[in-house]
């Protein structure tokens, strides 16, 4: 099978891309108003960029109208946001954070999800993420206009949180011990307890 991209629609170039690009980590991303109202949404384009600086990105499509998300809205007004990493038995209340509601109602409020406080950013990170990463936007890249059309986020990292319960005897995290999930394609997700090893040459 070939398929030529600029006969698709978006709807159909994303259902493509989101079956065979995978698996996909998870940001999920808490943001705060001006008001002080709190937001929290996950994405699935997601990854970390670079070490020098510490850099991380994910990509809040536009809505079906053609509108940025909520997410989006609060970063242009307070440029900071935490990415949670998403643990299996977290998995349920994070894709229930996936419902699209009013601008201004609370997530965390909603479906019950405890916050904890930042150390250097005003919007909050989940309390029972496993890794939270504190930071700052370091600029939002606009790629096409309309609906799908994406808002690539680039965040400076402030500071991270790990469970000390997920390190290793090294003191660095264990992939199964965190039990992060993936996401492929449709409805279906990985965890990383599935992992096999191979040394670099």
């Amino acid at each position: 099978m070939q398929l030529d991209f600029s006969n698709l629609s978006a709807r159909d170039a994303y259902r493509w891309m989101s079956s065979t690009i995978m698996p996909r980590p998870i940001a999920w991303v808490s943001t705060i108003s001006p008001d002080g109202m709190t937001n929290l949404a996950p994405f699935s384009f997601f990854q970390g960029i670079c070490a020098n600086p510490p850099t991380l990105m994910f990509v809040p499509v536009n809505n079906r109208q053609g509108q940025p998300k909520d997410t989006i809205r609060n970063i242009k007004a307070v440029p900071e946001f935490v990415v949670n990493l998403v643990s299996h038995h977290l998995g349920q209340q994070m894709n229930r954070t996936a419902a699209l509601l009013p601008y201004g109602e609370s997530e965390f409020s909603a479906f019950g999800i405890e916050s904890a406080a930042s150390e250097k950013i005003r919007p909050p990170r989940i309390a029972a993420a496993p890794v939270a990463y504190e930071c700052k936007l370091d600029r939002i890249v606009h790629i096409g206009e309309g609906p799908l059309a994406a808002n690539v986020v680039f965040g400076r990292i402030l500071a991270l949180h790990v469970h000390d319960e997920m390190l290793n005897a090294d003191n660095l995290p264990d992939s199964r011990k965190l039990d992060l999930i993936g996401r492929m394609g449709g409805d279906d997700y990985i965890t990383t307890r599935d992992t096999f090893t191979m040394e670099r040459p």
